[in-house]
Order: structure tokens, then C-alpha cells, then sequence
């Protein structure tokens, strides 16, 4: 009996021997790896086979962060995981506690519990892996009782419970080895650590290649970072990464979006900044904002804050390549134009105009007409809506904004005491009285580009806070050709139903929505489609913004009593087959306009309402007549404009079950079943990201979204009846019509917007 025994415990003992052996071996190996990611991604699998278990995750403490990090290969790429270092997950407790948690099972809440209230297990891995985690023991990684990271093996092989006790000791003895090496690589890093770590640490750069790279790139006059960018293909998002990582504050890369700092750059020279490669951004919260190409340059530190006269300054890291597109962008100017800061500095010489009283332009008046025309022209080549001029009272400044694309951002800045000169400029070009300063006016500016082509622009002014005023021009579109229907991005549906409307000889069609909605651009389309030489046509508009062949088109004038209506009675005289009246803002203009479509005219126009059903109420209670308006309508088209991704950068991605349920919830279950898109693997969406061509918003261009409501018979009868806008809207979804919240919902499935911008533009 005693052989078997001491068999067993000589069996024993050879296991612990080997144990230990194999703890040496792969001891050995840490202390000799060359860095952190060679012990992460490398050894991962020659530590986890000392343990009878099926998954291993080594991460280290990222300090400024407050995080854990692990690394992983996916492919061929080396890719991270971050846990944020709190008490609401395993690893993050761990960390933060700097105590062994041992759980039978992960997905036992009452046992997550027990260990800390705020604790959880994050079930998305498993579903993306399929790999069911039960058993955890994880163990935090010191060195001198300084965390340097956290240990963490999944899931034992063989018996189930928890790891033993055995087990646990052994996870320690390994942290001991892992808090010695981490602590000699952070010491050692710390040693020779330059702004490439990042690229070298996750295999995009080797060593050997940067110690080259530094002769190479002398050799061939170029920056190291261009060399390293075009030689070893590394993106310049990882440069970027790396520069972050290595000098702890932003990377900014070029954008031509970032609006120019006027009121910083007016003493700074745009030879100066390019020698020195640095130039300030903006001013937030009293902070001034500047990138440079080494911010840990205290020298030159130092002399950028003597020449701005503060110590408030924030400093983020760019490419060199990067600071000198900055300032060739902010300082840009057209060989016959001077540049925006060029004009600045004339103004900051020459005496600054009268604010109060008598005559607020002064002798530099020839600077501030170019800066006015300087702001205008850039803004139609950077396709801007709308101008908006705000002089800030607190902040003593002036911003310029531009709308684009639906969105507001600003371009300028210019110091607060210019406010005068260049409003007073604008009110001149308007034909507004410049000595009016208390109350609103409006007016149109014909503005002649260097080329001899015009724009139009309207003009408002707005007394605000603080005893100044704020601008806001409008660029009208310039008069140009019709867009064809087939570009109007309809549904099929909508397509077919308002082809069919327009062959109809006589009727009343509307399109709706709000002011900058392409209501103009989609009358102008549906017009395009019926302009013959056997029809006539008659357009009043205010103003004439697209022009059509065969059209006859009037601009009408408020001021002189030829408005909408008058109009529209000038042209029932006229032997009109089609009218297009521009808006119908009035009981008279919407009562002309039914009587027209029932003597025999095809009337269109427009109208500011939220939906297709809404419009129709809305008539009603303007006192139109229940029998003659359901008579005369043929359809409605409501409308939106939302903004697109862009084509070039736009990311697809699998949703998960709660925004796909979110969806489907906005679009309506029921009408959702009818597009019979099943929640699958499949499913995929677009999100914006951001590139050069998009000027890194993720979205370029807008689109339309649609709602048609059809005067069916049973539409009919609901107008005479003076049903509510419920009762419509039921039927006309009976009948076919997609809401606006539908119409864009399927244009985001089909990836060309996204459903954050459809909200944005639509409730129902």
C-alpha cells in the first residue's frame, strides 16, 4: 500500500518541479521582453499555460488616464481594450481596491453583488466571441505597493467552482514577476522615451527602423514624420496618437473649418509664425489656445507668452506640415484681395471709428468695404446659407459665423472694436439707415463679384444686449437652371404619385415645410417636368432665385402693394395654364388660389407647415372653404433637408438590439414589418467619421426627405368633414404615404444619411 502513496506524492512533487520549472522559464522571458506590448500580446499564451484555465488578460495601469490597457491581435493588427480604473467592473475593481476577486460565476448578479453593489459583468465580448465566461480570478499587479496593472484567467478546465486557493497563491507569484518587469520597462522607458513610443509599441515602427529614419530623413530634407508617414505607410492618426501619448495634451490636425482667430493674429506676422511653427487657434474662457510643434519647448514657450501678454495659454501638438497649412489658411488672400489679417492690421493702425455719435465711418473706410466683401465671398465658396456678425459684449469680440449645410459654425473673430465700421459697412450696401441702432431693419444687397457675376444677399438687422447689433445676410441662390425631378432623392412611391399629380390639367398642389427646407428647388423640379411650349406658365416668386426657359417669372414687390395676391390676379387675366404662386401667406393668396385651380389652372406654391395632414387643417381655419378646397387639392408634399454622410469616409457598422429596436420603435412596428428588414448579422448602418473631403465633420451635402399626401377620395371626404389632423394623417398611411420620420429612417438603412440627422429635422 505504501508504493501507490509515494508514487503519488513523487508524481506530485515532479508536477510542482516542472511547475516551477516552467514559472522560471517564463519569469525569464518577461524580464528579457523589449517592451510592454511584447509581454501583452507575445508571452500571453506562455503564462496562461501555467494555469489549468482557458483565457488569460494582462492589462497596465494607464495613470493620466485612470485606465487599465490590454493588448490584443486581431488579424494582423495589434488593437486595445480600455477599462476605466472604478469599482463597476472586474478588472476596474481590481484595480481600484487592490483586491484578489475569485467568482464562481460571471453572470451571477447575487455573487457580483456580495462583492461590491456597483459591480458587473460586461456580457458584450461573449456575445461578439461567442465565449461563455464563467469562472474569474482576478489579481492587481504592484511593485513597491504602486499598482503597475491587473491579472485576470477565465474559466478553469475540469471541475467546477471557484479557482482553489492553490491557484490563487500561484496567480500572486506571477504578479510579483509582472510588477517587476513593468516597473523596469516604465523605468526604462522613461529613460529614452520619445514621441514615436506609441508606433513602435504597437508594431508600426520597429526601433531599428526609427534610429535609421532619423539619418534618412536628414538626407532627403524632409520632416522625420513625412519620412516615417511615406516610407513605412504609417497613418497619420497613429503620428497623431503617438504625439498625444508622448506629450500628454490634443493632437490637432489640419481642418480649414476651424474658424480664423482674427483678434489673435492681428500683431502676429505670418512670416514669423512659420519660422517658429506655431500659431494660436482661439480664445475659450479667457484661455488662449495655441499649437506648436513641440509644446515641451519652454524656450519658446516663454516667448509666446511674452508676445501675447498672458500666461493663460493652452498648448496642443500638430504636424509642422500641419501649423503651416494653419497659417497659410488663416492669412490666405487672392493676388488682387489682401488678406483678412492683412486688413486687420491696416485698421489697428489707422484711428478706429466714432462709436456713439455723428458719422461712424471712418477714413478707413476702403479696408473695411474689402473685409466686408472678403467675409461674403468666402462664404459662397464655402457654400454658405447664411452670414451671421454677433458682437459679444462679455467676450470683446466679434464672431463671424457661416451656416453650412444646415449647421452653424464660426469662421472669424474680430476684435470688438471693429463692430462699428463693419456693421455700418453692411447697412450702407443694404441702402439701411445707419444712424437707426435701436430698432430692426431689413434690406438686399446686390453684391458684384471680381468676375462680374452677382449675388444677392438679404439683410437683417437685430438690436441686442448690451448696446450692439448683430447682422444676419442671407445668400439667396444665384438664378440658375431647374434640377430635374429624378434628383430630388423621392421614394419610388412619392416619385410615381407626384408624376401622376402633374399630368393632371388642373388642381392644386402644395409643397410644405420650413423657411430653407428646397421647397423653391422642388416646385422649380415638378415645373421642369411640364414645361412645354403648348403651356403657359406664370411664376411669382420673391425672390427669383432659379430661372427656366418657357417660364414667366415676376418678382414681386411688398413695399409697392404687388404682392402674392395681386399677383395671382394679374395672372388669371394673363391666359395661364399653370401658376406657381411662392408662398401662400395670406386668406386672399390661399383663396385665389383655390378658386384658379377650379376654373380650369394648375396652381402650386407653398406653405411654413410641419407635415402633409397639418396643412390642410391649417387652410381650414384660415378660412378656406371645406367643399372647394377638396375639391381643387391634388397633393401635399412636405419636406425636410437632412445632411448626408460622406461618400468617401462614411463608416458601416452593426448595430446592436437596442439602437435597432429604437429604430423600429421611430419607424412604427407595424409599418416596420412591411420592409421585411430582419434584425441580423446582415443588418448594417453608416456613421459619419471624417475626412479631409468632408472637412472631418463625417457629412457633405444635404438631401431631401419626403411625405406625399394624395387627395384620394377618402381624403376628400375627411376635408369636408373638417377632420382632425389624426384622422388624416391614419388614412393617408392607409393609402401608402411614408412620413417624413419613415422616408428618413429608410434612407439612413440605405446609408445615405444617418438617424441622429433625421432627428434633428423631424418629430413624426
Amino acid at each position: 500500500m505504501t508504493d501507490p502513496i509515494k508514487n503519488k506524492e513523487v508524481a506530485e512533487l515532479e508536477d510542482k518541479l516542472q511547475l516551477r520549472q516552467s514559472l522560471l522559464d517564463i519569469t525569464n522571458r518577461i524580464h528579457a521582453a523589449q517592451n510592454i506590448k511584447q509581454i501583452l500580446v507575445d508571452l500571453k499564451d506562455g503564462i496562461l499555460n501555467l494555469f489549468n484555465a482557458h483565457s488569460i488578460t494582462i492589462y497596465v495601469v494607464d495613470r493620466p488616464r485612470n485606465e487599465i490597457f490590454s493588448m490584443f491581435l486581431a488579424g494582423a493588427q495589434v488593437k486595445e481594450i480600455r477599462v476605466t480604473i472604478n469599482n463597476k467592473s472586474i478588472a476596474g475593481h481590481v484595480a481600484n481596491t487592490g483586491k484578489v476577486i475569485n467568482i464562481a460565476d460571471a453572470y451571477d448578479i447575487e455573487e457580483l453583488k456580495k462583492i461590491d453593489k456597483e459591480l458587473a459583468f460586461d456580457l458584450s465580448w461573449d456575445k461578439k466571441t461567442g465565449f461563455r465566461t464563467k469562472q474569474i480570478l482576478a489579481a492587481p499587479i504592484f511593485h513597491n505597493k504602486t499598482l503597475m496593472g491587473v491579472l485576470q484567467i477565465l474559466n478553469k478546465k475540469g471541475e467546477p467552482g471557484k479557482f482553489t486557493e492553490d491557484e490563487r497563491g500561484f496567480l500572486q507569484e506571477i504578479s510579483d514577476v509582472l510588477g517587476v518587469a513593468f516597473f523596469n520597462q516604465e523605468r526604462y522607458s522613461r529613460r529614452r522615451k520619445t514621441r514615436f513610443d506609441y508606433l513602435i509599441t504597437h508594431d508600426l515602427l520597429k526601433e531599428d527602423d526609427l534610429d535609421s529614419a532619423w539619418e534618412e530623413s536628414r538626407e532627403a530634407k524632409e520632416t522625420i514624420e513625412d519620412f516615417m508617414m511615406r516610407k513605412y505607410k504609417i497613418p497619420r492618426e497613429d503620428v497623431g496618437r503617438s504625439f498625444e501619448e508622448f506629450f500628454r495634451c490634443k493632437f490637432v490636425p489640419f481642418s480649414d473649418k476651424l474658424p480664423i482667430p482674427g483678434d489673435l493674429l492681428v500683431n502676429l506676422k505670418r512670416d514669423y509664425l512659420r519660422r517658429e511653427l506655431w500659431v494660436p487657434l482661439e480664445r475659450k474662457e479667457g484661455i488662449i489656445r495655441i499649437i506648436v510643434d513641440d509644446p515641451n519647448n519652454i524656450l519658446k514657450r516663454d516667448m509666446i507668452e511674452n508676445l501675447l501678454k498672458t500666461k493663460a495659454v493652452r498648448y496642443d501638438v500638430s504636424l509642422p506640415d500641419d501649423i503651416i497649412k494653419f497659417i497659410n489658411h488663416f492669412y490666405q488672400s487672392p493676388e488682387d484681395e489682401s488678406s483678412l489679417t492683412d486688413m486687420l492690421g491696416k485698421l489697428e493702425e489707422e484711428e478706429q471709428p466714432q462709436e456713439e455719435e455723428g458719422d461712424v465711418v471712418s477714413e478707413s473706410d476702403s479696408v473695411i468695404m474689402q473685409l466686408v466683401n472678403k467675409i461674403i465671398l468666402e462664404a459662397q465658396a464655402k457654400r454658405a446659407s447664411d452670414i451671421h456678425i454677433e458682437p459679444n459684449v462679455a467676450k470683446k469680440n466679434v464672431e463671424v459665423r457661416y451656416r453650412v449645410d444646415g449647421d452653424c459654425a464660426i469662421y472669424q473673430t474680430l476684435p470688438y472694436s471693429y463692430r462699428a465700421a463693419v456693421i455700418s459697412r453692411i447697412k450702407i450696401m443694404s441702402n439701411l439707415d445707419i444712424t437707426v441702432r435701436r430698432l430692426p431693419q431689413d434690406g438686399k444687397i446686390k453684391f458684384k463679384k471680381p468676375g462680374g457675376e452677382e449675388l444677392e444677399l438679404r439683410v437683417a438687422t437685430i438690436p441686442t444686449q448690451g448696446g450692439v447689433e448683430d447682422v444676419v445676410m442671407r445668400l439667396l441662390a444665384t438664378a440658375g437652371d431647374a434640377l430635374p425631378l429624378t434628383s430630388m432623392g423621392m421614394s419610388p412611391r412619392n416619385f410615381r404619385e407626384l408624376r401622376a399629380i402633374l399630368d393632371k390639367p388642373y388642381g392644386m398642389v402644395l409643397v410644405v415645410g420650413p423657411t430653407g427646407s428646397g421647397k423653391t428647388t422642388t416646385l422649380h423640379a415638378a415645373l421642369h417636368e411640364i414645361n412645354t411650349p403648348d403651356r403657359k406658365i406664370w411664376t411669382a416668386e420673391d425672390p427669383v432665385e432659379i430661372t427656366q426657359y418657357g417660364l414667366r417669372q415676376v418678382q414681386v414687390q411688398s413695399k409697392i402693394g404687388f404682392d402674392f395676391a395681386s399677383a395671382m390676379r394679374a395672372f388669371l387675366r394673363a391666359d395661364p395654364d399653370v401658376i406657381m404662386v411662392g408662398e401662400m401667406r395670406d386668406f386672399e393668396t390661399a383663396k385665389t388660389g383655390v378658386e384658379a385651380s377650379l376654373t380650369g389652372h394648375l396652381v402650386f406654391s407653398t406653405l411654413h407647415t410641419n407635415s402633409a395632414p397639418e396643412t390642410i387643417v391649417r387652410l381650414l381655419d384660415m378660412g378656406i372653404d371645406p367643399l372647394n378646397f377638396a375639391d381643387a387639392l391634388l397633393g401635399i408634399l412636405a419636406q425636410r433637408l437632412v445632411r448626408t454622410v460622406c461618400k468617401k469616409c462614411k463608416e458601416a457598422y452593426h448595430p446592436d438590439q437596442k439602437e435597432f429596436d429604437e429604430i423600429v420603435q421611430s419607424y412604427g412596428e407595424e409599418a416596420f414589418l412591411k420592409l421585411n428588414i430582419p434584425y441580423d448579422d446582415k443588418f448594417t448602418l453608416y456613421k459619419p467619421k471624417g475626412c479631409d473631403v468632408c472637412g472631418n465633420t463625417g457629412y457633405k451635402g444635404r438631401m431631401g426627405i419626403h411625405e406625399l399626401i394624395v387627395a384620394s377620395e377618402g381624403i376628400k371626404r375627411l376635408i369636408q368633414t373638417h377632420a382632425s389632423v389624426e384622422a388624416m394623417r391614419d388614412l393617408a398611411m392607409e393609402e401608402g404615404m411614408t412620413t417624413l420620420l419613415q422616408d428618413g429612417i429608410y434612407k439612413s438603412i440605405q446609408g445615405v444619411t444617418d438617424f441622429k440627422q433625421v432627428r434633428r429635422v423631424c418629430i413624426k
